[in-house]
């Protein structure tokens, strides 16, 4: 939340107020401050603002605390800019993520109340294949997939929608009119760490992985949508002496089934593999930056991401990337002016490889029972995908779309074995290995016209021209089931299903 001086953004700026669900990091929380220029920082530390999974309150207890908190938090933020001229204006991260919809819907409902204008900035949504949540939301107080469109897409006119992809930004328009936007990840690449952190944020892999052997980094947390077997598959493909390490553990209880047998694989079949590396290693870690820098190369094998952090934060490290061209990212990506050398749509797989019987009962059975938690009104609009139907049958298989059983199943033949088998489909995999094996990876340089989309003006632009938008009743207002109703179904579409996240044990 922010309150304006009469001058407007950037000028005569009052306070800049962060609510949040538990206390910062202290050295996150000193870099913002010393990022904002003198502009005075508070904190608003509630646990309201948690995950609803992580509260005890009754749905309706929850409302009435939020609707108090947001009446004393508004109420003095509007009154001290009313005595000073200017505005209030909030930015919300993440609303349409669905993890505390009765935070989404009196946040909105107050700005509605008070007239204060809100910017909604979407990096995930709640019904992008996150379906084992519907049954916490409907617990909540939303019943219907109409009820949870109104807490996220309400109709008034005072709340903004922003997506971090023009595919979603596209979508919001054709429904939100003026009030929606694409505001992509403010990143400016900086100086970068000084060589000494990156020397010794190198010694710290070297005691991690217990030798000096390259690394190839997976920067992101444990999660099932991280493909993290396709980043192991590619590293001993093309960097057999490499190590794998991942940055991050897992983040959730849901997620952890899926690190558990990850780690087990990895240690019976002795992979250069370290997992979840920082949460392992305890304090005095080196930073992010610090890791790329160190590392040889950087993968991301993402099966969906708003905007893939990743893709920019190697580049601006100066380290190779390989990397899954996701659809919703690549043409912004391409737009910004960034050119991956490594960059792969799939890694398709020879059925010999793993036990395709087998594969396509279980994906049949676990894509039903992942149906059947959709609510009933949309199960109908689900794809069956292309293993289940026995059209694949005969073909290669893309490996993120096989279940994490079928993955191993391929890891755990020798390298050289799945090479062979899987080199005639992705014959661009070759080239690759030989510029790999002699660590000379291509590094797609920092194009000078990112800034202008990603630099720190150009987001404020972009943010102050949504947040300060005449307000337009009528025909301008987001009919929300309708627009939640054209991602869902695009969602379910084949391109979107994957069945590493169907179940939370594939």
């Amino acid at each position: 939340m922010r309150e304006w001086g009469s001058g407007g953004a950037g000028e005569g700026a009052g306070r800049v107020t962060v609510a949040t669900g538990e206390a910062g990091d202290p050295d996150w929380v000193k870099g913002l401050e010393t990022s904002m220029g003198g502009i005075p920082v508070r904190f608003w530390v509630d646990g309201v603002f948690r995950y609803r999974a992580e509260q005890r309150r009754s749905a309706d207890g929850l409302r009435s605390r939020l609707r108090a908190v947001w009446g004393r938090l508004l109420g003095e933020a509007a009154g001290e800019v009313q005595r000073g001229g200017g505005r209030v204006v909030v930015w919300a991260h993440n609303l349409g993520l669905g993890r505390n919809f009765p935070m989404a819907q009196t946040l909105m409902a107050a700005c509605d109340g008070m007239g204060i204008p809100l910017v909604a900035h979407h990096h995930d949504w709640w019904f992008d294949q996150r379906w084992r949540r519907w049954p916490e939301i409907r617990a909540s107080g939303f019943g219907t997939l109409g009820a949870a469109a109104g807490a996220v897409f309400p109709g008034s006119p005072w709340v903004r929608h922003a997506a971090i992809n023009r595919a979603d930004a596209s979508i919001l328009r054709r429904h939100a009119g003026v009030r929606s936007g694409w505001l992509p990840n403010l990143v400016e690449p900086g100086d970068g760490p000084s060589r000494a952190a990156v020397g010794r944020a190198r010694a710290w892999l070297d005691e991690a992985v217990g030798e000096r052997a390259p690394v190839w980094l997976l920067p992101c947390r444990l999660l099932r949508r991280k493909n993290v077997a396709e980043a192991w598959l590619l590293t001993r493909w093309l960097r057999p002496e490499a190590w794998l390490v991942t940055t991050g553990g897992p983040s959730s209880a849901d997620e952890r089934p899926y690190w558990a047998r990850l780690e087990a694989a990895s240690k019976a079949g002795g992979w250069r593999v370290r997992l979840g590396v920082l949460s392992a290693r305890g304090n005095g870690h080196p930073s992010i930056p610090e890791l790329l820098g160190a590392s040889e190369a950087v993968l991301l094998t993402s099966l969906q991401e708003g905007f893939g952090l990743p893709y920019v934060e190697g580049t601006a490290a100066g380290r190779p990337l390989v990397a899954r061209s996701l659809p919703n990212v690549a043409p912004d990506l391409r737009r910004f002016g960034f050119r991956f050398p490594h960059g792969y749509r799939e890694i398709l797989i020879d059925p010999e490889l793993f036990d395709a019987d087998s594969e396509r009962v279980r994906q049949k059975r676990l894509f039903e029972a992942w149906r059947r938690r959709l609510p009933a009104s949309c199960r109908g609009w689900a794809e069956v995908p292309a293993l289940v139907t026995g059209e694949a049958e005969g073909g290669a298989v893309a490996f993120s779309r096989l279940t994490l059983t079928a993955q191993l199943e391929v890891l755990a033949r020798p390298a050289e074995v799945s090479w062979e088998a899987a080199v005639r489909w992705n014959p661009f995999l070759e080239e690759w290995r030989r510029r790999a094996g002699k660590g000379r990876l291509a590094v797609g340089g920092w194009p000078e016209t990112a800034g202008r989309w990603l630099g720190g003006r150009s987001y404020a632009r972009r943010f102050w021209r949504l947040a300060k938008g005449r307000v337009r009743e009528g025909k301008e207002e987001a009919t929300g089931a309708a627009l939640q109703g054209e991602f869902i179904r695009e969602r379910l579409s084949r391109e979107y299903l994957y069945p590493l996240l169907w179940d939370l044990d594939s």
